[in-house]
C-alpha cells in the first residue's frame, strides 16, 4: 500500500505542484491509521526527496520565478519552523482537524479560482503569503503547493509551468527545513518512509517526463475536487475521535467516583 501510495502522489505532485503533505498526510492517517505527528513529519521528508528530484527538471526548462521564490521562502523558512515546533504542543484530534479544514479550505479556493484568476504583478507581496504558508506546513505538511500557487497565480503573471515549478522550488525548500525539524523530534516513521520512496522516486521521474504533455490545470482541478473529499474525511475522523475520547474519559471518571455514566 505505501508503495502504491507514493507513487500516486508523486506523479501528481510533479504534474501539478499539489499532493507532497496535501495528499501523503491525510492518506496516512486515513488509509494506514499513523498517528498525526508521525504522518506530518514523514510527508515532509517524502516530499522533499521528490521534490529533488522534479524540480530540476523545471529548472533546466527555466520555469522557476527565482525573485518570487527568494520572497516566499524568506518569509516561508521561519514560518515553517515555527509551525514545526508549535506542533509538539498540540493534541491528536486537534493537529487532524487544522490539516483535514485547511485541506478543504486550500482546494475550495483553488477551485474558485480557476477560470478566474487575476493578472498583475505584485511580487512583493507574496513575502507577506509566504510566512502563514510556512507555519501552516510546519503544522500539518500542507500549504506550499495548493496555497503557494494560488497566490503565485493571484500576484504575479506567471505562466501554469512556472507557476509550478516556483511552486515546487519553495515547497522543497519547507519540506527540508520542516522536515529535518521532525525528524530531529522524532517524528517520521522511517519503515512507511522508505516505503513511500520507493514508489515515489519512480513516480516522481515518470511525471517529470509528463509534464507538458498532459493538461496539468485540468489535473490540478481533479486533485482539487479529491481534495475536499479527503479533507472533510478527515475532520469527520477527528471529530469522531474527539468525541469518542471524551466519552472513553467520563466513563473512565465516573468509574473512578462510583457515578453512574451519562450516554
Amino acid at each position: 500500500m505505501p508503495i502504491a501510495l507514493g507513487f500516486i502522489i508523486a506523479v501528481f505532485i510533479a504534474l501539478t505542484g499539489v499532493g507532497a503533505g496535501s495528499l501523503t498526510t491525510p492518506l496516512l492517517i486515513l488509509l494506514l491509521g499513523m498517528p498525526a505527528k508521525e504522518c506530518v513529519g514523514t510527508a515532509l521528508i517524502f516530499g522533499a526527496v521528490v521534490k529533488l528530484v522534479t524540480v530540476p527538471t523545471y529548472m533546466a526548462r527555466g520555469q522557476i520565478n527565482k525573485r518570487a521564490l527568494l520572497y516566499m521562502l524568506g518569509a516561508g523558512l521561519p514560518g515553517v519552523l515555527g509551525g514545526a515546533l508549535l506542533l509538539r504542543d498540540l493534541s491528536t484530534q486537534l493537529i487532524e482537524a487544522i490539516i483535514g479544514l485547511t485541506i478543504v479550505a486550500m482546494s475550495l479556493m483553488n477551485l474558485f479560482r480557476f477560470g478566474n484568476v487575476t493578472r498583475h504583478d505584485r511580487t512583493p507581496w507574496l513575502a507577506a503569503v509566504g510566512l502563514p504558508i510556512g507555519v501552516e506546513m510546519g503544522i500539518s505538511s500542507a500549504g506550499a503547493g495548493a496555497i503557494g500557487a494560488l497566490a503565485l497565480m493571484s500576484l504575479t503573471t506567471m505562466g501554469p509551468a512556472e507557476v509550478v515549478g516556483t511552486g515546487l522550488s519553495f515547497g522543497l525548500g519547507l519540506s527540508i527545513v520542516g522536515g529535518g525539524i521532525h525528524a530531529a523530534l522524532g517524528g517520521v516513521n522511517t519503515a512507511v518512509l522508505w516505503k513511500l520512496l520507493f514508489g515515489g522516486v519512480p513516480g516522481a521521474i515518470a511525471g517529470s517526463y509528463l509534464a507538458g504533455r498532459l493538461p496539468s490545470q485540468k489535473l490540478r482541478f481533479a486533485l482539487c475536487l479529491a481534495l475536499v473529499v479527503i479533507g472533510a474525511q478527515l475532520s469527520w475522523k477527528s471529530l469522531a475521535d474527539y468525541r469518542a475520547s471524551s466519552v472513553a474519559a467520563a466513563s473512565s471518571g465516573a468509574a473512578e467516583s462510583g457515578q453512574p455514566v451519562k450516554k
